[in-house]
């Protein structure tokens, strides 16, 4: 009896086991999908990304094996963990590579070449893994669970990854004593970490075969869940910190947007296999192998998650990211949820016109605003061919001074719609007219007192949803005004959460949107003029390297990285007009020769709308090579 209820609960820790495996390759595939999606292009996360895919095959491989499955399979998945683990050494030194380069420590060669040279004996390693040399044979019937044995080369490759996990270790210390702001330095700490996760709980201790984990299978199989519990905590952990490398969004986006992912995902998908888990070997514990409630729990669990999570988002969202900005934060998601669009706008004023032709009868009506003194209808109902739309300035210049007078124009009642009057008006000041409201009248038709008053109420109601457009254009204005700004500031403070020391003395690098049409304005006055010599592009620190080389002449520095830019765009080989050389020939007939563009498109064998889309293409090639020129020499 007690030996029964001993393997009971052991096969349980094992289930637990295998499920935590399971849930930590789902947890790093999915903060690897992250990591695609929304900051790849950041070093730092770039060599998190492959730490996070090492992770994966480690715990893809780890989680497919069972009792059941035959050994050949067993011994594939095994050796198929070890793709994953030959190149977390060299992930882990190109991490801490990246971390020191972002702290404002760059490389002078050394480190990089260093990088590369462990992804090439990564490589090696993988090369004794394929044929053989790197493990020993499978010894399936080992304890606690099957294992390989180890060979020199094991020996060899043991001492290679603690010695890189020491050297990337010693590079996240320094990286840390760069951080000089307190957010950096917490974010470090959470990094640093993180990074034991992966690193500590990836290799597989059982090659070695050791009889203290056969002699006390249940201290193995309880360490080992203790370590994938800490492990799946810890790879968030250490992703959390490596989300605001390479973006500039607020905090509050990132943490919202990083903790809803993990919400929808890892959590959802590991819950539903987890409930999968449990039914179906529970059901073969009942002698039912085959359970209907297995589908039925995976799909109750991820609708119930993914409602419970929509339900929750806006409440976490401001209890846990908004802090001390929660008013503001919570007018402006007000805002944008009663926000009075285009389509609100005329859904409405619809509704008001369908109620007004109703109350009169009346086979047309329209509503036209007043924007810069300049009146455009904007809902017509009904009969639109009674309108004559030129005529409605004739309409504007027979409003009187008085704001609830209706007139007539031709076949038209027409109503005045003004601003409410605010209380720091004078009381015979008139207000500001927003636009007007008209409705066609039949012949001898007479307006009777109710049928005016409830005109004129709904065209109160016309006139408050003008000024509630009017108001939200001025705002859209300024937004817009203040937008290049708030990204640059933006910029700079995710610049300076790792390196204030230089993020706040240089110019924050340009985005390829602003940068592409830079590059446009240079071009097009390549030979001179003022969209050369006052271009943005001056101010990037390549174009000044060169013009200091020219005298400080800027014009001339500019020409010559356009020059050498095109240059990088260029095939290799002679001068041909063939497809792969369209790019090419484009930038030097249209812009650097300065022929017109039918002569280049007549030259090219091309409609000129194609020649535009594909200037386009052209335009936004050199803008990538001179980004890259860019950052190369600030890495240096």
């Amino acid at each position: 009896m007690i030996n029964g209820w001993s393997e009971t609960f052991l096969a349980g820790i094992q289930t637990l086991n295998q499920i935590l495996t399971a849930g930590i390759a789902i947890t790093a595939f999915s903060l690897f999908l992250y990591a695609l999606s929304f900051n790849l292009r950041d070093r730092v996360a770039r060599s998190f990304a492959i730490i996070l895919l090492c992770v994966v095959i480690v715990f893809t491989s780890e989680a497919l094996q069972d009792k059941s499955q035959s050994t050949g399979a067993i011994d594939l998945l095994l050796r198929l963990q070890w793709f994953g683990i030959v190149f977390l050494p060299a992930a882990y030194l190109h991490l801490s590579d990246a971390l020191l380069v972002t702290a404002g420590r760059p490389s002078r060669g050394r480190r990089r070449m260093a990088v590369r040279g462990m992804y090439a004996i990564s490589a090696l390693f993988l090369l004794l893994l394929s044929f053989g040399y790197l493990l020993g044979p499978l010894v399936p019937d080992g304890k606690p669970a099957p294992y390989l044995l180890r060979t020199v080369w094991t020996e060899a490759f043991t001492f290679y990854y603690v010695s890189s996990m020491v050297w990337a270790g010693v590079n996240f210390a320094r990286a840390y004593g760069l951080m000089l702001t307190g957010s950096g330095r917490r974010r470090m700490i959470y990094l640093m970490a993180g990074a034991t996760a992966p690193a500590l709980g990836s290799y597989p201790y059982l090659l070695f075969g050791y009889s203290l984990a056969s002699q006390h299978q249940y201290l193995f199989w309880g360490v080992a869940t203790t370590i994938n519990f800490l492990v799946g905590a810890l790879v968030i952990v250490m992703a959390y910190a490596v989300a605001f490398f390479g973006v500039s969004w607020p905090d509050r986006v990132i943490k919202s947007r990083l903790f809803k992912w993990i919400m929808r995902g890892p959590v959802t998908a590991s819950a539903a296999l987890g409930l999968m888990t449990v039914v179906r070997r529970g059901g073969e514990a009942l002698g039912t192998p085959y359970n209907a409630f297995v589908p039925f729990t995976v799909v109750a669990t991820v609708l119930l998650l993914e409602h419970a999570i929509t339900f929750a988002a806006p409440l976490w969202e401001r209890s846990l990211f908004f802090g001390r900005d929660r008013k503001e934060l919570e007018l402006l998601q007000n805002i944008e949820e009663r926000l009075l669009t285009q389509g609100d706008l005329q859904q409405f004023l619809d509704a008001i016109l369908a109620a007004v032709r109703d109350h009169l009868q009346s086979p047309s009506a329209f509503v036209a605003a007043l924007d810069d003194e300049i009146l455009s209808p904007l809902v017509v109902a009904g009969n639109r061919s009674m309108l004559d739309q030129e005529g409605l300035t004739e309409a504007l210049e027979q409003v009187n001074g008085d704001p609830r007078r209706e007139f007539q124009w031709g076949n038209f009642w027409v109503l005045p719609l003004h601003r409410r009057k605010q209380q720091e008006m004078d009381r015979d000041e008139l207000p500001p007219l927003l636009g007007l409201l008209g409705v066609a009248k039949g012949d001898h038709q007479i307006m009777e007192n109710d049928q005016r008053e409830a005109l004129w109420l709904l065209a109160d109601r016309a006139a408050i949803a003008l000024e509630d457009r009017q108001l939200q254009q001025r705002m859209f204005r300024s937004l817009a005004d203040i937008q290049p700004q708030v990204e640059m500031i933006q910029r700079m403070r995710a610049a300076g959460r790792y390196d204030s020391r230089a993020s706040l003395l240089t110019e924050p690098l340009p985005q390829e949107a602003d940068l592409a049409n830079w590059v446009k304005d240079a071009l097009t006055h390549y030979w001179g003029g003022p969209k050369l010599t006052n271009n943005p592009l001056n101010k990037l620190q390549v174009v000044r390297d060169l013009a200091e080389k020219d005298g400080g002449n800027t014009a001339n520095a500019l020409r010559a990285l356009l020059r050498r830019a095109v240059d990088q765009v260029k095939p290799r080989g002679d001068r041909k007009f063939t497809t792969e050389w369209i790019l090419y020939n484009i930038l030097e007939m249209k812009f650097i020769e300065g022929r017109k563009v039918r002569d280049v498109a007549s030259r090219l064998a091309m409609s000129e709308a194609d020649l535009y889309r594909k200037q386009r293409v052209a335009v936004e090639a050199l803008a990538k090579a001179i980004l890259e020129m860019e950052v190369n020499l600030l890495d240096r």
